[in-house]
C-alpha cells in the first residue's frame, strides 16, 4: 500500500502496525535500525513484542521499539492513534483543539491535550541561521479582552480599563519576505515588554546585520538604523503602507495565530502560549512548497530525541488547568 496522501488514507494505512513501522523506521533509520543508547547497528528484531534487542550487552534499555526515544515514549496509545493526530496538527490551517481529538480518536480530553502539547514539542524550529534580506518586524498582545472578563478577574489583575494591556502576553514577529524557497517564514518569541533593549536584543539574535528592516513607529526601534540595519518606518497613523514599506506581512501572519488562539483553542494559558506559536510558525513556513504529506512527514522527523512529561507540562500551573 502506497504511503498516504490525505487524512483519510492515513487514517486507512496506520491502523496496520506493519505500515507504521515501515512508514518510521525508513524516516527514523534510513540507513539501517540502530540501537538508541549505545549507537550499534547490532539489533535484530523480536516479532513477537514488535521491537528490537540490542546485541551489544553490558548496558541497559537493550530492548527498545520505535516509540523509545521520542515523543510518544511511554505512551500506551498505538501509534494507529498518534499518526492521524500528528497528520491532523501538521496540516490543518487554523489548528485541532483537544475536544475534537477526544471525539475523533477515542481518548479524554486530557489525554488528547496531552498528546498535542507533545506533538508541538516535534514542530519546534531548529533555527537554522538568521534571518536576511528584507525583515518586517512586528509585536502583539496575546491574552483575553478585560471586557469579557468577570469582574472578579479584572479586580483580582488590577485591570481598571476595557482596553488595558495587563494579564497579556507580549510576542514578537519576525518575517523575511521570499526567503531561499518563494515563501515568507516567521519567527516567533515571547518578549517580557516592548522595551527598546528587550526588542533589539530579539533582533540581533534572529537577524543578520545589513539586512533592511520595517517596523511600525514605535519608539523602540527607533535606533536600528545604529545596529547596522537599513531601517524603514511605516507610521500606521498615517497608513499602512508607502510601497514595499509596510509590515502587512506580519499582521497578516497574526491575524491567522489569533483566529487559531480564539476560535480554534479558546483559552491558551500564558505558561503554554510558546508551545502554540511553535504550532502556528510550523504550518506557515511550510505551506508553500509542501503538501500535505511532506508537511506530516517533516512534523515525524522532528519526533526523536525529545521527551514532555506530563509533570514537565503542567509544570507550576497545576494539574487542573488544562485548556484546549
Amino acid at each position: 500500500m502506497d504511503a498516504p496522501r490525505t487524512l483519510i488514507e492515513a487514517v486507512k494505512y496506520f491502523s496496520h502496525a506493519e505500515n507504521c513501522l515501515e512508514y518510521l523506521v525508513a524516516r527514523r533509520w534510513p540507513n539501517g535500525v540502530t540501537c538508541p543508547t549505545c549507537g550499534s547497528d547490532a539489533v535484530y528484531f523480536d516479532k513477537s513484542r514488535q521491537g528490537w534487542i540490542c546485541k551489544t550487552k553490558g548496558h541497559p534499555k537493550r530492548k527498545f521499539s520505535l516509540k523509545t526515544g521520542t515523543i510518544f515514549e511511554d505512551s500506551p496509545l498505538g501509534l494507529d492513534k498518534w499518526l492521524p493526530t500528528v497528520w491532523m496538527i501538521a496540516n490543518c490551517k487554523n489548528g485541532v483543539s483537544s475536544w475534537e481529538i477526544h471525539r475523533a480518536i477515542g481518548v479524554t480530553q486530557k489525554t488528547a491535550w496531552f498528546m498535542l502539547q507533545r506533538i508541538r514539542l516535534a514542530m519546534q524550529d531548529e533555527t537554522g541561521g538568521k534571518l536576511a534580506g528584507n525583515v518586517e518586524v512586528d509585536e502583539t498582545f496575546i491574552g483575553g479582552k478585560a471586557r469579557n472578563m468577570h469582574k472578579g478577574k479584572r479586580e483580582r489583575l488590577g485591570i481598571s480599563q476595557s482596553r488595558s494591556m495587563i494579564g497579556k502576553v507580549a510576542v514578537m514577529g519576525l518575517l523575511e519576505r521570499h526567503g531561499d524557497k518563494g515563501g515568507s517564514k516567521v519567527r516567533l518569541n515571547v518578549v517580557k515588554n516592548r522595551r527598546r533593549h528587550e526588542l533589539e536584543q530579539t533582533i540581533g539574535e534572529h537577524v543578520t546585520t545589513g539586512a533592511t528592516v520595517y517596523t511600525d513607529a514605535l519608539k523602540s526601534y527607533d535606533q536600528m538604523g545604529q545596529r547596522g540595519y537599513v531601517h524603514h518606518v511605516i507610521d500606521h497613523a498615517e497608513a499602512y503602507a508607502a510601497g514595499a514599506v509596510h509590515t502587512n506581512g506580519l499582521e497578516n501572519f497574526w491575524s491567522l495565530l489569533k483566529r487559531a488562539l480564539k476560535g480554534t483553542y479558546v483559552s491558551v494559558e500564558p505558561f503554554h502560549l510558546f508551545r502554540y506559536l511553535d504550532e502556528q510558525a510550523f504550518r506557515f513556513n511550510n505551506r508553500i512548497e509542501m503538501n500535505d504529506a511532506d508537511r506530516f512527514s517533516l512534523a515525524i522527523t522532528g519526533i526523536v530525541g525529545r521527551r514532555l512529561t506530563y509533570e514537565e507540562l503542567i509544570g507550576a500551573l497545576g494539574a487542573g488547568l488544562i485548556p484546549n
